[in-house]
């Protein structure tokens, strides 16, 4: 086995491929060989077949010297929410069935249709509704920094963040509904990109919150991330990204996000502020009040995920289907029926009202910075054993990111050091509606030094 492809970047694949160090075709077979004898709970399908005729394609297209894009022949895996043609889609559940998939999912089909060749489908949290990452039903993909001890993935992408983090594939696709793209890539210390809702289709993608879901990418590195995004949306991949002119503001909240944080997490966020800060980045230190407001609205009224998973899932859970659901999923959907529609008109009011509070602060140069979830990744057993412990420590996990959700912020969660177990730990970005691409130019310059290593040095980037 060459154990060099793995652990590499979609770009660092893309440039052996280029330069023919390795055909797509061979990079295919040692990646199936890898996933073969990796944890079994990550993948819960590959799409053997499949990717075996698009990589004998992109081989074929590099000999010729024609290859597609920069993503062509590179590796690729979906969370089991999205449709691949001739596979049934079962979002992590043992009743959901619909036979296979007639058509790829749009987004499947976007970087298809750029020379990714697809592997298979990742294994999650059943239908999507939970932060931790459990699985009853496939088995839950083990934290891969955890050494001797279980500790969770993270959810609801669990199997995607473990497949980028093993260095199974470069690029993984999952869903962020509160936080299940940036909650598993700070438990498994990769890179996880939220965007704005409906910058990336979901057509062909089986749905928890049509409020509040949005696609999302797991990656190495955030130039990984930029490329992704254009693909996703149907533009030719690119690492071109605009300037940034201006100071650049990074507005850390004083309230909300810092209750119950472990002393590491809050350490690790402040070394890496004060390395920005040392960099040029003005850091400002204040109360958003906007951010306990959303905490107050969601636990008063009720969560519109909520809300929707159960009427999404009514029927489901009426039937002797139920049974066979996992029981902490169920509840929560259950659940969902208490919010009543006059509270369900408050919450969605409340979200519009807080979202336009907010627009005044985002103008391009400034974005908001806080520790991507309070806590790192706890161990696996008790909360397999204890339902209370699960429920709170779920409630915990999703706090910090929820709140980007319930504003359609866009973030990006970006490694930023270790706990005293070494379990990674994460920084996490957010920009305003619709500001992706510049909170994606902002990760690609800030990236080092967040991660600790060599700074950019914005004010003589921007002043000299």
């Amino acid at each position: 086995m060459h154990d060099f492809f793995f652990g590499k970047s979609a770009l660092e694949l893309q440039e052996l491929l280029a330069t023919g160090a390795v055909t797509p075709s061979h990079l295919l077979q040692e990646t199936l060989r890898r996933i073969a004898s990796s944890d079994p709970a990550v993948f819960t399908q590959q799409t053997v077949a499949r990717a075996e005729v698009e990589a004998a394609a992109a081989s074929m297209r590099y000999l010729e010297g024609r290859p597609l894009s920069i993503l062509d022949g590179v590796p690729v895996a979906w969370k089991d929410l999205f449709d691949v043609q001739g596979e049934v889609t079962r979002a992590g559940s043992l009743v959901l069935d619909n036979g296979p998939a007639p058509r790829d999912a749009e987004l499947v089909r976007r970087l298809a249709a750029c020379g990714a060749v697809t592997t298979g489908k990742l294994n999650m949290t059943e239908f999507a509704f939970s932060g931790l990452g459990l699985n009853p039903h496939f088995g839950t993909p083990r934290n891969p920094w955890a050494g001797g001890e279980d500790r969770i993935p993270g959810g609801s992408s669990s199997g995607s963040a473990v497949a980028v983090a093993l260095g199974l594939v470069p690029i993984a696709i999952g869903t962020d509904t509160s936080g299940s793209v940036r909650i598993p890539a700070a438990f498994n210390g990769v890179v996880g990109f939220k965007p704005s809702a409906g910058r990336w289709p979901l057509e062909g993608a089986f749905p928890l919150s049509r409020t509040l879901d949005t696609a999302g990418v797991l990656t190495r590195t955030v130039a990984d991330a930029v490329v992704i995004d254009a693909a996703a949306c149907g533009l030719p991949p690119s690492e071109n990204l605009p300037h940034i002119d201006g100071e650049i503001r990074l507005v850390v909240p004083t309230n909300a996000v810092w209750e119950s944080a472990d002393a590491d997490v809050v350490r690790n966020f402040k070394e890496a502020a004060r390395r920005l800060e040392d960099c040029g980045v003005r850091i400002e230190r204040r109360r958003l009040p906007v951010l306990d407001e959303v905490l107050s609205v969601v636990s008063k009224h009720g969560a519109l995920v909520g809300k929707e998973a159960f009427e999404l899932h009514r029927s489901r859970l009426a039937s002797p289907a139920a049974k066979h659901m996992d029981p902490r999923v169920r509840t929560r959907m259950l659940l969902g029926n208490h919010m009543s529609t006059e509270s369900e008109k408050i919450v969605r009011q409340a979200r519009l009202h807080l979202i336009d509070e907010m627009a005044d602060l985002f103008d391009g140069t400034t974005f908001i910075g806080y520790p991507t979830v309070a806590i790192a990744a706890p161990l696996l057993r008790p909360l397999e054993l204890d339902d209370h412990l699960f429920a709170s420590t779920n409630m915990l996990v999703l706090r910090n990111t929820l709140i980007g959700s319930f504003l359609d912020w866009c973030g990006i969660s970006i490694p930023n050091g270790f706990d005293d177990n070494g379990i990674p730990t994460g920084f996490l970005v957010s920009g305003g509606p619709g500001s992706d691409h510049a909170l994606l130019a902002l990760a690609t310059r800030i990236e080092a030094v967040v991660r600790g290593g060599l700074s950019f040095d914005f004010a003589h980037r921007n002043h000299g």
